[in-house]
């Protein structure tokens, strides 16, 4: 069964909901509407990825993360978030205060040895993005290329894979996630949706609001459709901004 993930970007720029959840006490009501509707998982974020995003460094990140964190533990159990960072002293820290039964999203693929060892000592899950190989684990060069090739998308992402449980990390904690939007042509990003039946790990699809969804990338039942035709070829995670709907164009496939 496909499970739904929400995401809450605790940030001013995000590219559609950016100061939605700014403020922590709107990122906790954000989140709370988000279990409410559905979602299995809530993906935290304080660093906003979309093209031309000035980067964030670790201790303006973790002041945005750090209150939302601060709330949420008094209420909620750490499984049920992960935490959307490529700093590996973000992550330490999330782990530290919280709990190791955090997920740790990392849209680099853990380019950083760092943040591999910490997920490795944590033995939590993670979420391995994929950015092009040429990117050299920049999320900003990652949006100058264009890949096109699908089967160097799948190849890339396993031998990262390999590479992780080589370092440390459990097989079982590795979910990837191909990285639609990250440095891919519109077409790649299409087929990058039927990804759930390329590997052998659980896979991640980040579809939601992204720009190669064309002039409708805004309109949540179309969003909804994208996701389900996802879940359709083998996605087990849909990061998403609309859970409700989300949820409710997967609700056929789960009687």
């Amino acid at each position: 069964m496909t499970k739904v993930v929400g995401i809450v970007n605790v940030t001013p720029d995000s590219f559609s909901d950016g100061g939605h959840s700014f403020k922590p006490d709107r990122a906790v009501e954000h989140v709370g509407q988000h279990f409410a509707d559905g979602a299995a998982i809530v993906d935290l974020g304080a660093e906003s990825t979309r093209p031309g995003a000035d980067e964030v460094l670790v201790e303006e990140e973790w002041s945005r993360l750090d209150p939302v964190i601060y709330a949420l533990r008094e209420t909620h159990e750490a499984r049920g978030f992960s935490i959307d960072t490529r700093h590996s002293e973000v992550a330490r820290r999330a782990l530290l205060e919280w709990s190791a039964e955090l997920t740790i999203n990392d849209v680099t693929g853990c380019s950083n040895d760092v943040m591999i060892d910490v997920i490795a000592n944590a033995g939590c899950p993670v979420i391995v993005g994929h950015l092009p190989a040429s990117a050299e684990g920049s999320i900003t060069e990652a949006h100058k290329h264009k890949e096109r090739s699908l089967q160097r998308v799948v190849d890339e992402i396993s031998a990262r894979a390999v590479t992780l449980v080589k370092r440390g990390i459990k097989q079982d904690n590795i979910i990837v996630d191909p990285g639609i939007g990250f440095g891919k042509s519109p077409e790649l990003n299409v087929q990058l949706l039927a990804f759930g039946n390329l590997v052998d790990y659980p896979v991640m699809i980040g579809h939601s609001r992204k720009r190669f969804l064309g002039e409708h990338r805004l309109d949540p039942s179309y969003n909804a459709q994208i996701g389900r035709l996802a879940s359709w070829h083998g996605a087990n995670y849909l990061r998403v901004h609309d859970v409700a709907r989300q949820t409710a164009a997967l609700r056929p496939q789960m009687v």
